[in-house]
């Protein structure tokens, strides 16, 4: 009997042991406040009342787990103790980069064997760099540039055979760089250290802004002493003597070179003028109902503008002209309405007959019909909406208008002006001469391209998504309904400006071709009854667009039909990995964790179930932390190996 009982108290004291030992929550709560004890620094404004500290800032949950940790930028100081982050073995990301740590980094970080990114560049950690680093084989990102780390590059980097980002530069480290087998690096610096020696065969295709700052040779750096170049000797000499040309052949070649230079000029001057004679070509902007065949868009014509600017959706060049004001006005003949309506302040410098003779070029066919830059004899340029598939009567047309072009906001493209007949209607909008993001996202991905930088697309996301909730300021039922990169217009200065809100309720059904799935949230049956929260998932489609670099109707074109979120979610799995983002994007040092944080914010938006999604409010309240995060720092634009050429 008492040995009976005994077991049983053995049993129940084992049981409560392990039950305590067990990590959680509540031992992950503990770790931090372990840590918020021991450093300093203005972050550690926790509520450590509350039950969680999943709502803290800095801290992300999952399965009732801490998982990521993001101090970036927060003043802190101070050496991390040891026994913090042994309780915190769910961490995938830890961020500290940009503060004043000290000392070595704490060895029970090796349990955190989940760990995919560790961003501790720009603080003052000294001594050699952990081995036991080299254990945490699922790391993804190792940034530790700009500490005080010595001693030698350990070749049990090798190790870490997923590691596709090591950045290593303004350190103290010495010696030589081992050779290093990752097959998955794509960004690698080791600039400003103490090494020396040749570059290893497998890094010789980085850039040498990777290694400048050392006493390295080899690769991108140059030969190092002792390496015989082909040429080099009295065998190179001869063979230049050799290839020595003479005077009657450089002669024929610099006639040659004249000759043909001469006639590229006269091609040039052939295609200009046949292109000139095209623009002089007069048709009246009324009549372009159906537009030649030669006059086809140069995009792929489902609403993506590839190669021009200035405007809207598709993109096709044709010059028009109205031939004169009467044959416009016989067009346009219901009595009465031979004007155009201007809303608010709008300037009413010009008329219904300055626009018809106005010279024009067709951006493209969009949506809800054709698109026009219009530039008028004063100057001005305008852009022009021709829509098609309206069939509603004229009051509830200009009822539905008049809110339209109430609508003021800096993220907005204004309606300053329309015209209403039986047969035509037309819009007119300030023309946005950078054109659309679709176009500089999707146009030419060759030589002279100049990428958009993490900067100009993050601030992109900010407007966009400011002019979109400021729609949404105006009631419930207020909604876009027709959101997509085609439809977000940029200055010269890449400001965002929302177009084509509220055309949605103006036309048909029938006009909104089946491209917009790409964009269309899966509850939305009819596209003129779209809610804030399907714009919600159009707006996080448009930001894995930004993100990725891909197109939405490029994922629906394969045998499976699958969309750019779930193509999204099978790269990313429980991993953030580099292969989801546009290789453009990685160019840039420092800005992987904020790319992170907005590729997070868009699976979020384009959530299955639209109670899930988060109101437009939230979402800029988060693009905007996650702006604040990137500024606290200084960038390094210094670009990488990847080949742009090669998405």
């Amino acid at each position: 009997m008492k040995s009976h009982f005994g077991l049983k108290l053995f049993s129940i004291v084992f049981i409560w042991f392990f039950t305590l030992g067990k990590p959680d929550l509540t031992s992950d709560k503990a770790a931090l406040l372990t840590l918020r004890s021991r450093i300093g620094g203005k972050t550690f404004r926790w509520n450590v009342n509350q039950s969680t500290p999943c709502t803290w800032q800095g801290v992300s949950c999952e399965n009732n787990r801490v998982t990521a940790l993001h101090l970036p930028a927060d003043q802190l100081y101070g050496v991390i103790p040891v026994g913090v982050f042994g309780n915190l073995t769910r961490l995938r990301t830890l961020s500290l980069r940009v503060n004043a740590l000290t000392g070595q980094l704490p060895s029970d970080l090796a349990q955190c064997t989940e760990l995919r990114n560790l961003y501790l560049q720009n603080n003052r950690f000294s001594g050699e760099i952990p081995s036991f680093l080299f254990k945490l084989h699922n790391l993804v990102r190792l940034n530790l540039a700009g500490n005080n780390f010595s001693g030698e590059i350990s070749p049990a980097f090798n190790n870490l055979t997923r590691l596709g980002t090591l950045f290593l530069e303004n350190n103290q480290l010495s010696g030589s760089i081992p050779e290093l087998n990752l097959p998955k690096l794509v960004q690698f610096n080791v600039s400003y250290n103490q090494l020396k020696g040749s570059v290893p065969a497998k890094l010789r295709s980085m850039k040498s802004e990777a290694f400048e700052g050392n006493s390295l040779c080899g690769g991108p750096l140059g030969l190092c002493p002792g390496e015989k170049n082909i040429t080099a000797g009295p065998v190179g000499e001869k063979n230049k003597k050799k290839k020595k040309l003479s005077g009657g052949a450089i002669a024929g070649i610099a006639i040659g070179s004249v000759i043909a230079f001469l006639i590229i000029l006269l091609i040039i001057f052939l295609l200009c003028r046949k292109r000139s004679s095209r623009k002089t070509r007069a048709v009246d902007i009324n009549s372009v109902k159906h537009p030649p065949e030669m006059e086809k868009p140069l995009g792929d014509g489902d609403g993506h503008d590839r190669n021009l600017g200035g405007g809207y959706s598709g993109a096709a060049a044709a010059a028009i002209t109205a031939p004169s004001v009467p044959s416009a006005k016989a067009d346009i003949n219901n009595p009465g309405n031979k004007k155009l309506l201007f809303f608010g302040n709008a300037s009413r410098f010009f008329d219904l007959e300055d626009l018809l003779r106005a010279s024009a070029e067709v951006l493209g066919k969009g949506t809800f019909g054709t698109a026009y830059k219009a530039v008028l004899e004063v100057g001005t340029v305008v852009a022009v909406k021709r829509l098609k598939d309206v069939a509603i009567p004229e009051k509830e047309f200009r009822e539905k208008i008049e809110i339209v072009g109430s609508m003021d906001h800096e993220n907005l493209v204004p309606l300053r002006a329309y015209y209403y007949s039986v047969d035509e209607k037309l819009l007119v909008y300030d023309y946005m001469t950078n054109g659309s993001l679709s176009a500089l996202l999707h146009g030419n991905r060759g030589a002279g391209r100049t990428p958009l930088n993490w900067e100009a697309r993050s601030g992109i996301a900010l407007g966009a998504a400011r002019g979109i909730e400021y729609l949404h300021s105006r009631g419930p039922t207020i909604s876009h309904g027709n959101i997509k990169s085609s439809n977000i217009l940029l200055t010269k200065n890449y400001d965002a400006h929302v177009s084509d809100f509220g055309l949605a309720q103006l036309v048909g059904p029938t006009s909104t071709p089946n491209r917009v799935a790409g964009y269309r949230a899966p509850e939305v049956t009819d596209v003129r009854k779209v809610s804030q929260k399907a714009d919600v998932y159009s707006f996080g489609v448009l930001l894995l667009e930004l993100l990725t670099g891909k197109a939405p109707t490029h994922a629906i074109l394969n045998e499976e039909g699958v969309d750019l979120p779930r193509w999204v979610q099978s790269v990313v799995r429980e991993e953030w990995t580099a292969e989801v983002f546009d290789l453009e994007l990685l160019r840039y040092q420092n800005t992987e964790e904020e790319m992170v944080q907005l590729l997070q914010l868009a699976i979020d938006c384009a959530a299955q179930y639209p109670d899930k999604r988060p109101t437009m409010t939230e979402v800029i309240r988060r693009i905007e932390e996650i702006r604040h995060s990137d500024v606290r720092h200084e960038q390094d634009p210094q670009p990488d190996v990847v080949n742009p050429d090669d998405s």
